[in-house]
């Protein structure tokens, strides 16, 4: 699956890079990023670039849809099922 460590970096990204403080970033890890406000069009490719620069992970156009990319679970379920098929 993935690990506190993954959450974290994640969750810091994107409190740093959306301008967020730890008081605003108080939703669980199934809350919308989209529907938040947190994320719009060219949040998605910041968080892609993301993805692959510190992951390893690289997204295809295909694949950035909200069912991958919409909450930190779903990003994070995302990044474990890419680096299953990576590792295979």
């Amino acid at each position: 699956m993935f690990s506190d460590d993954d959450r974290t970096r994640l969750r810091t990204f994107l409190a740093s890079n959306f301008l967020l403080s730890d008081e605003e970033f108080p939703f669980d890890d199934d809350a919308s990023l989209l529907a938040a406000g947190v994320v719009d069009s060219t949040g998605v490719l910041e968080l892609i670039l993301f993805l692959d620069e510190v992951f390893g992970v690289q997204v295809a156009d295909a694949e950035a849809t909200p069912r991958n990319l919409d909450s930190v679970r779903r990003i994070l379920e995302f990044v474990a099922r890419k680096r299953s098929v990576d590792a295979a």
